[in-house]
């Protein structure tokens, strides 16, 4: 089917997520019909570098043969079975696996089908948790600038005004506190340390009888704009979490699967979350795929007679999906073959060096970078701090142009 025909069903049928339709259906939008390796393709033939890795989800490139393969024998066996009541081959191997690769403790694994939805399930494992020990507390501490999620606790966990306002008639309350980000702070980077860590605690310690927990983005905020969390800042947050007895909860459903160096974020400072959330990356970026994982001490507390009516009443029609874990499998595979950490660290060193070219460009205000996760922040005077007009859409106008020379990018902010 040719472009304009595609273009004409697109612009009458569907609705684009993160989109302003009127601007979409005005241009004239890539549409996608094939991939190979890390180039998207598309109906016209041209090829585009997919930079943000179709949304941060493609690990090892498109259409590679061995995940390829993995779910097409799972296919020959069976697409999908329930999980409620009765297991599957593939889940029960993913999820030793997941056990294996994540920060130590985090031994249960709880499937869904979205980064959305394991949040969502760490915060309600969180609350029935402290229910179930006899401590009825109701209040969760968060970051300023989070995102975590568009399901309605997910959006309650974040902190983006332009995503999240017009619907705080429908959320939960919350605590929020700063997330560490010195180039947006008005003093040194050591004032932003001390300060952010400081309203963290009086925010435990005023909330040290209520809070089931502190949910956060461990080292980079990545739709916020890949604000960089400095340091031994989450090693710290850690040890206050366990000072104030308050569960930790990672979200590591973009920063997992090697993006920041390590296979997972919390691994850099060894900090040993109760709550982890993954997806994106965790199929290789074929099929929609979350866990949240959690120690025994949280899943234990769950245990008890059929009629005290304990269990965790949640889940998903496709939890545990075998074509899902199928793929996961073969992409985890992947991963301890070809070390593939140890070449993201590679990378991420060659790119570091390339990225002193951008810092003559003067509208470049300043570079973030966190393994192969990063950002360039446009502004238009960044000696006084200005920002551009958003109505000149300027970040858009670069995409739109990256695009032109080939590249796939999305902005943010």
């Amino acid at each position: 089917m040719d472009y304009q025909t595609l273009r004409s069903k697109d612009s009458q049928y569907l609705w684009h997520p993160f989109t302003q339709m009127q601007d979409y259906n005005s241009e004239n939008p890539i549409v996608i019909e094939r991939a190979e390796g890390i180039k998207l393709i598309d109906v016209n033939g041209k090829e585009y570098y997919d930079s943000i890795s179709s949304l941060w989800v493609n690990v090892h490139g498109h259409t590679h043969p061995e995940i390829n393969k993995a779910i097409i024998e799972q296919l020959g066996k069976v697409a999908h079975s329930t999980l409620l009541g009765q297991s599957n081959v593939p889940a029960i191997l993913l999820a030793e696996k997941l056990v294996e690769i994540t920060p130590d403790g985090l031994n249960k694994v709880f499937y869904s089908d979205s980064g959305s939805e394991a949040v969502e399930i760490a915060i309600k494992l969180a609350h029935q948790y402290w229910q179930l020990k006899g401590s009825p507390r109701k209040t969760l501490i968060k970051m300023e600038n989070a995102y975590h999620g568009d399901t309605i606790g997910a959006v309650s966990a974040g902190g983006m005004a332009i995503f999240h306002d017009v619907f705080k008639d429908l959320l939960f309350d919350t605590v929020s506190v700063p997330y560490p980000h010195a180039f947006r702070f008005d003093g040194s980077s050591d004032d932003c340390y001390t300060h952010c860590l400081d309203k963290l605690e009086e925010a435990l310690e005023t909330n040290k009888d209520e809070s089931i927990a502190l949910i956060l983005e461990p080292l980079v905020q990545g739709a916020a704009g890949m604000i960089m969390m400095p340091p031994g800042y989450l090693k710290d947050v850690e040890k206050l979490c366990r000072k104030y007895k308050t569960l930790l909860i990672t979200d590591e459903v973009a920063t997992g699967f090697g993006r920041t160096g390590k296979m997972y974020a919390c691994q850099h400072e060894d900090v040993q979350p109760d709550i982890l959330c993954t997806a994106k990356g965790l199929s290789g970026g074929y099929l929609p795929l979350a866990a949240t994982l959690t120690t025994d001490e949280i899943y234990t507390a769950f245990l008890g007679e059929h009629s005290e009516m304990k269990a965790f009443f949640h889940g998903h029609s496709f939890t545990g999906n075998q074509l899902g874990c199928a793929a996961a499998l073969a992409s985890i595979k992947l991963f301890e073959e070809s070390n593939l950490i140890n070449h993201v660290q590679l990378m991420a060193e060659f790119l570091t060096e390339k990225l002193h070219e951008f810092k003559t460009l003067k509208h470049i205000a300043d570079i973030r970078q966190c393994g192969l996760m990063l950002g360039l922040e446009i502004m238009q005077d960044p000696q006084q701090m200005i920002d551009y007009d958003p109505a000149k859409k300027v970040a858009i106008n670069v995409a739109k142009r990256c695009c032109e020379l080939g590249m796939w990018s999305r902005p943010l902010g």
